[in-house]
C-alpha cells in the first residue's frame, strides 16, 4: 500500500459525510423512482402510494428503501453534527454555519416528504408543524397561510 500523511486524530468517526453524500444519492435516485408513479392531488396521492406499493413493480422495496433511506440519513446527520462538536469544528465559522443551514433545509425537506403520501398523520402532521409558525409574532398568520397556500391545508399544499 501507499503510505500517505493523515492527521492523527483520523477515525471511523470522520466517515458520516461521505455517508450522507451516499444516502442523498440513494434518497434522490429512489425518489425519483417513486415520482415516476406519485399523483400530487388530495383525493388521490393517498392511492397513488398505495398503487406505488401493491401494483408497481418492486415499488414496496423503492419505498422502504426510501423511507429506511431517509432515517439513516438523519442518523448519519446527526452524527456528523456529534463528530464536529466533539473535534470543535464549530469553530470555524463560516463552515459551520454552512452546515446549520444544510441542516435546516433537510429538515424542510423531510417535512415535505412526510407530508407527500398524505395520510392521516401526514395531513395532521402538516396542520400541526405549519400552525407552529402563527407564534411569529405580526407575520404569522400570513406565513402560515403563504405555505397553506390558501386558508386550510388542502391540494394547494400538497402541490
Amino acid at each position: 500500500l501507499i503510505d500517505l500523511p493523515a492527521p492523527s486524530n483520523i477515525s471511523a468517526w470522520w466517515n458520516f459525510g461521505s455517508l450522507l453524500l451516499l444516502c442523498l444519492a440513494a434518497q434522490i435516485l429512489t425518489g425519483l423512482f417513486l415520482a415516476m408513479h406519485y399523483t400530487s392531488d388530495v383525493s388521490t396521492a393517498f392511492s397513488s402510494v398505495a398503487h406505488i406499493c401493491r401494483d408497481v413493480n418492486y415499488g414496496w422495496i423503492i419505498r422502504n428503501l426510501h423511507a429506511n433511506g431517509a432515517s439513516f440519513f438523519f442518523i448519519c446527520i446527526y452524527l456528523h453534527i456529534g463528530r464536529g462538536l466533539y473535534y470543535g469544528s464549530y469553530t470555524y465559522k463560516e463552515t459551520w454555519n454552512i452546515g446549520v443551514v444544510l441542516f435546516l433545509l433537510v429538515m424542510m425537506t423531510a417535512f415535505v416528504g412526510y407530508v407527500l403520501p398524505w395520510g392521516q398523520m401526514s395531513f395532521w402532521g402538516a396542520t400541526v408543524i405549519t400552525n407552529l409558525l402563527s407564534a411569529v409574532p405580526y407575520i404569522g398568520d400570513s406565513l402560515v397561510q403563504w405555505i397553506w397556500g390558501g386558508f386550510s391545508v388542502d391540494n394547494a399544499t400538497l402541490t
